[in-house]
Formats: structure tokens, C-alpha cells, sequence
């Protein structure tokens, strides 16, 4: 199937042949493949996103109407590659909220630990992290900066800032844990 353009083969996928959307999948998998890994970096993910793109080109096939297929395809990727970021960050973010839930609800009650004790104790374990978690945990939690802001001061991608950001509450965690009790 080489001979036919991309234009024909987007006509015979709108007519429902499958071997139109075999040489598209074919001449054009590598391609996204590549684009959403030099963005996300694991490979599964990478190729359940190239997935769904597929997916839904044959899903829409009659109805979805095609100018240029490679662009169509590009976009199509980068779309899957925003959503999946922006959902993981959403998780993220709900994994911090939870991990610090754990810590704030589960300290002892006020009259049996001095506030100041716990600032020290948390100043302490933030001395045990690596000197950039520490900068990057306190930027977001203590002076309340974004992931972007932080990422653009430091010169780290977003997606390192969560790292950091994930490691250090982690940290804590396990380090505070003697100031938990069990509910």
C-alpha cells in the first residue's frame, strides 16, 4: 500500500478498509511513539497513548473529516500527551494532599507536643534531604510557590519540581512519624 498518498488512505479509512488503517497505523506509529516519549520518557505509557490514538481514529474513522493526515496525527498524540500530564499532576497532587493529611491529622494532640517542637522536627528532616528537595519542598509549601514558578527560578521542568516536591513529603512522613499516633 506505499503507492497511496496519505489523502487516499484517509478516503479508504473513511470507507472502513482496514488495510488503509493497517498502513496508516504502519507508516505512522514510530512517529508518535517518538514524540511521546521524548515528552514522558516510559515506555509503556508511551505506547498506550499512541494506542489511543489509534483507538479512535478507526472508533471515528467515518466521521472524522482529515486534511493532513500527519498533522492530524501530531495533534492528536500531543492532545494525549497534555491530558496524560495534566492527570498525573492531578494525582500527584492528591497523593501530597493525602500524605500531609496523614501527617497534620495524625500528630499528637497540641498539649502533648509544643508547636515548636514539631517546626524543629520537620526543620530537621528537611536538613536531611538533599539540599534540592529542601529548597524546592520549602518554595512550595513555605512561601507558597508554584510548580512553574519554582521550576522557572530553578531551572527544573515541572515534572522534577513534583518529583521533588512527592520525595520530600515522603520523607517526612517516615521522619515525623514518631510525632503520629493510630486513630
Amino acid at each position: 500500500m506505499k503507492e497511496y498518498a496519505d489523502i487516499q488512505l484517509v478516503s479508504m479509512l473513511n470507507a472502513g478498509e482496514s488495510r488503509a488503517f493497517e498502513e496508516i497505523y504502519k507508516r505512522y506509529w514510530l512517529k508518535l511513539y517518538s514524540i511521546a516519549f521524548h515528552h514522558l520518557g516510559v515506555k509503556e505509557e508511551c505506547e498506550e497513548l499512541v494506542q489511543n490514538v489509534f483507538l479512535s481514529l478507526w472508533r471515528r474513522r467515518e466521521e472524522v473529516k482529515i486534511q493532513k493526515l500527519d498533522i492530524y496525527l501530531t495533534v492528536s498524540i500531543k492532545n494525549q500527551i497534555y491530558d496524560f500530564i495534566k492527570s498525573q499532576i492531578s494525582y500527584r497532587k492528591y497523593q501530597e494532599y493525602i500524605i500531609l493529611q496523614e501527617v497534620v491529622q495524625g500528630t499528637v494532640p497540641f498539649q502533648h507536643l509544643a508547636y515548636n517542637e514539631l517546626s524543629k522536627a520537620v526543620e530537621d528532616a528537611l536538613a536531611r534531604l538533599p539540599e534540592k528537595s529542601a529548597e524546592v519542598f520549602r518554595r512550595s509549601r513555605f512561601d507558597n510557590q508554584s510548580v512553574k514558578q519554582i521550576a522557572e527560578e530553578l531551572h527544573l521542568s515541572d515534572k522534577t519540581v513534583e518529583y521533588h516536591i512527592t520525595r520530600s513529603l515522603k520523607f517526612l512522613k517516615e521522619n515525623l512519624s514518631m510525632y503520629q499516633h493510630n486513630n
